[in-house]
């Protein structure tokens, strides 16, 4: 038995009603105002805190040290000094032996990790160690190696003892970068960073990774970061929008390079990788692996520029919505609450 139901009289009146091409202006205007707002207060949000003196008080200890190669008692100390910089932190430690042209060496890799909310790492990563060539030498690698090292000291100051709403951040100081031979060898090089990719992968924590990001070189007074292309190209559009946003910009991507460095064992692995480094330290690269890589080149605020960027890189990829369909809309649509909740599609 049908009901009496009667379209004709249960259909709304359009006169009793305000048309939908009326008000649909007043909704968008609605959801534009919503999405400015929100706009407004992501930019507004204070930007990442990075103490540059202490970051380059670091550096000046390192350096103090001297030559740093593998297998020498100044290498053995700076790895103690970034350890009790540690202390009180989750560390872990990667120790092997790299048999290598010149002979069989220890190698230590430092972890200390800070855990956050969301399923996921973020790994930040220097080199510790010093030209191995250049050992007999008065060589002490201020800005390769030292600047890197000095600038993850700081980053854990800002982390520590913080509830990260975020992904986790693992910092990285990885040993046995530099080639046993000049001019560079790939294959002997990069001894720590290969040998923890694989353990990585081995044991599946190289799948939680989201990003992996370098920090070379990143003290020269004169500051001008790479745009690599042996990079991920998202991820080095994320660190240029994060200098963008800080007002940084004219520190990077002046110039494009493919550069060969620690982020390459991932990349190769399939990790998002960048590698921050200026490598044209002096006209032409002159003080790259030679005794005039000193402090005096060096500035303090190249440590707070890199620093800021990369924690700042940091937020933005704890806010990134890796589930969304950017194909059919632009980003600020899906992620922006009021056209979500008025159901605007465009």
């Amino acid at each position: 038995m049908r009901g009496s139901y009667s379209r004709r009289d249960s259909r709304p009146r359009l006169s009793r009603l305000v048309k939908p091409a009326k008000i649909l202006p007043f909704v968008i205007l609605f959801a534009l105002t919503l999405c400015a707002e929100s706009l407004k207060a992501a930019d507004s949000s204070a930007a990442p805190s990075f103490n540059a003196d202490r970051a380059m008080k670091y550096l000046k200890e390192i350096v103090a040290f001297g030559p740093r190669p593998i297998g020498s008692a100044n290498h053995k100390k700076v790895e103690d000094y970034i350890l009790a910089h540690l202390k009180g932190d989750d560390v872990e430690s990667d120790a092997f032996i790299a048999d290598t042209p010149e002979g069989k060496f220890p190698v230590h890799n430092i972890i200390a990790k800070f855990p956050g909310t969301r399923d996921g790492i973020i790994v930040i990563a220097s080199h510790y160690d010093t030209n191995y060539p250049l050992r007999n030498t008065a060589y002490i690698g201020a800005n390769d190696g030292a600047s890197s090292s000095a600038l993850l000291l700081e980053i854990a100051n800002q982390l520590r003892g913080k509830k990260r709403e975020g992904y986790s951040v693992w910092l990285l100081w990885d040993d046995a970068e530099e080639s046993m031979r000049l001019p560079w060898v790939d294959p002997e090089s990069l001894y720590g960073v290969r040998h923890i990719a694989d353990k990585w992968q081995s044991d599946g924590t190289l799948k939680k990774i989201k990003a992996f990001l370098l920090a070379d070189m990143v003290g020269d007074a004169d500051l001008n970061i790479e745009r690599d292309s042996n990079s991920t190209p998202w991820l080095e559009d994320l660190i240029g929008q994060a200098a963008n946003k800080l007002g940084y910009q004219s520190h990077f991507f002046a110039r494009t390079m493919a550069v060969e460095d620690d982020h390459i064992p991932f990349m190769q692995r399939g990790v998002p990788s960048a590698d921050l480094i200026d490598f044209n330290y002096g006209y032409n690269d002159v003080f790259w692996h030679t005794t005039e890589d000193t402090v005096d080149k060096l500035s303090p605020k190249s440590l707070e520029i890199v620093g800021s960027v990369i924690l700042e890189t940091i937020r933005m990829l704890d806010n990134r919505n890796d589930r969304v369909d950017r194909a059919s809309a632009p980003t600020w649509v899906y992620l922006n609450p009021a056209f979500v909740f008025l159901g605007l599609h465009f």
